[in-house]
């Protein structure tokens, strides 16, 4: 797919954070180069604390952690603090949401809680058909105060999935891996195991590995609309059919940004646009800097 009219260069002009006002990350010249990019930001950026519920231009944006999955959890809460994010999702390095322990879970949610952010998801939790460990999942999830758990539960757990759900009122999300994955490589697999299940359990729709699997990930976000429940964005290089992604900073890919937004902002969507920085060269700070500029600056000319 080819990338919409406006470059690179006008959207990161117009962004409300670009790459190029963040720190490179380092252990010990971390904290002073953040205050420096605060100090050196324009009095007309909107403040971290804005956007109550992590909205701008119309949808919430947020970050899952395994983009800082080199980090701990207290390096990527400042970084967050940073990028201006209030909306994350932990990943396992930072929570093991299928083995931790109720108290180590809750306790997370809080800090994060005191910290100002909202839980809003988790990296991909597996759930499997015995009760007893999915059911442990579920309590943590709720002990962290989770919004929506991202999850890959297997074919035969599903209905047990769905018990347990109801059970714990847990909103869910189906993530689709593209073209290697067995059990939902796109959207329309998962939906088609899901459709008939309690509205609880919705899909997380990975734009990017949708897209290397052959499906229209803007097509498949109108179509499931009311089922999408979070949304993976990144973009990526690599082509249709490929069995590894490779992942690159968002706007510079060859999804279409542009569509995926505007398709968002039609069909209301009110989850999370989870940005998720897989690239493993290059530093993950500035690399998911320069995907949110490129996305603020992408939904301030669509606002325009």
């Amino acid at each position: 797919m080819n990338q919409p009219a406006l470059t690179r260069r006008e959207i990161l002009k117009t962004a409300a954070l670009g790459a190029f006002t963040l720190p490179l990350f380092g252990s010990v010249a971390f904290a002073a180069e953040k205050k420096n990019a605060e100090k050196a930001a324009p009095a007309v950026l909107p403040s971290y604390a804005t956007f109550p519920d992590g909205r701008e231009h119309g949808l919430r944006l947020g970050v899952t952690s395994y983009s800082t999955r080199s980090l701990t959890l207290d390096e990527t809460i400042a970084t967050m603090k940073v990028v201006r994010i209030s909306n994350l999702a932990l990943y396992k390095a930072h929570c093991n949401w299928e083995s931790a322990s109720v108290d180590e879970c809750r306790a997370i949610g809080e800090k994060l809680k005191a910290g100002g952010f909202r839980l809003t998801g988790s990296g991909v939790i597996n759930l499997s058909n015995d009760e007893a460990k999915t059911r442990q999942a579920f309590e943590n999830a709720k002990a962290g105060g989770m919004a929506t758990m991202v999850c890959k539960p297997a074919k035969d757990a599903l209905r047990l999935v769905e018990q347990l759900a109801k059970e714990f009122d847990q909103k869910l999300a189906i993530h689709n891996h593209g073209p290697e994955d067995k059990e939902y490589p796109s959207p329309a697999v998962a939906f088609e195991a899901i459709k008939s299940l309690d509205s609880r359990i919705g899909l997380c729709i990975d734009v990017g590995h949708t897209a290397r699997f052959g499906e229209d990930p803007i097509a498949a976000i109108k179509k499931y609309a009311s089922r999408v429940y979070d949304v993976h964005m990144k973009d990526s290089v690599a082509i249709v059919g490929a069995q590894k992604d490779v992942p690159i900073e968002v706007g510079a890919g060859r999804l279409d940004i542009r569509g995926l937004l505007r398709v968002l902002l039609e069909v209301k969507y009110n989850g999370v646009v989870t940005f998720e920085y897989e690239k493993v060269a290059g530093n993950p700070v500035t690399g998911l800097a320069e995907s949110l500029g490129y996305v603020r600056g992408m939904l301030a000319a669509l606002a325009a």
